[in-house]
């Protein structure tokens, strides 16, 4: 797998909005590209949210898991490490500051632990990372960087929910920890359209490659022929 080259700045991938001539002028939306060495990073996908009538599920969440599954079925035949996250909180609080206190629904977690594992659908097999995690990022207080350095990751392919919190969260830290995010449109969901599909444009704008599944199929399929 090799480095792609950048696309014109502000042409909008599948999902997102057109950014328009202003912020093509001011020079957003370059590429970061792929590397040759991905992983992908599924986000929070746990029975809370991905399980009709649990209390994070939505709707949109159908499509994103459905769209999981082809990226997990890909990456595992393409010898592609995979690594999940999912939140998990003491019950003392003491580990979370002041975000349950932000969005104190959070303490499901700690009531109903089982809400952060995950279902058939989508589950960790023999050999794929859990990473716990208290915060919105995956990055925040927790191993990943460590585990991605180890296993020479330099291409982060994000996906999960929600798009506008700890994915968003995530694909920005990426960054600013030297991977290059990839932010594949349809595994990442919201509640809120409004709010997914203007995290999307913003993650375009500055932090990530937002990307379809079918060009990260390809890019991951190419890679293990290669």
């Amino acid at each position: 797998m090799s480095s792609q080259p950048s696309a014109t700045p502000g042409a909008a991938p599948s999902g997102t909005p057109e950014m328009g001539e202003d912020y093509a002028a001011t020079g957003f939306g370059a590429r970061v590209g792929y590397g040759s060495r991905p992983c992908l990073l599924v986000v929070d996908m746990v029975r809370a949210y991905v399980t009709e009538g649990e209390p994070f599920w939505a709707p949109a969440y159908a499509d994103v898991t459905r769209a999981n599954q082809e990226l997990l079925t890909v990456a595992r035949a393409s010898d592609v490490p995979v690594i999940w996250t999912t939140l998990a909180l003491d019950e003392t609080e003491w580990d979370t500051g002041w975000f349950l206190a932000k969005v104190p629904s959070l303490r499901v977690y700690i009531e109903r632990p089982e809400l952060g594992g995950f279902d058939e659908r989508l589950s960790p097999v023999p050999g794929e990372l859990v990473v716990r995690k208290q915060f919105a990022s995956a990055f925040f207080g927790t191993s990943l960087v460590s585990a991605l350095t180890r296993l020479s990751v330099d291409t982060v392919l994000v996906t999960g929910v929600s798009t506008s919190g700890c994915v968003r969260a995530t694909a920005v830290d990426a960054l600013q920890h030297g991977f290059r995010p990839i932010v594949v449109a349809e595994a990442v969901g919201d509640r809120s359209d409004s709010a997914h599909t203007q995290s999307l444009f913003d993650l375009e704008a500055k932090y990530a490659d937002v990307e379809p599944v079918e060009r990260v199929v390809r890019y991951l399929r190419e890679g293990a022929a290669s």
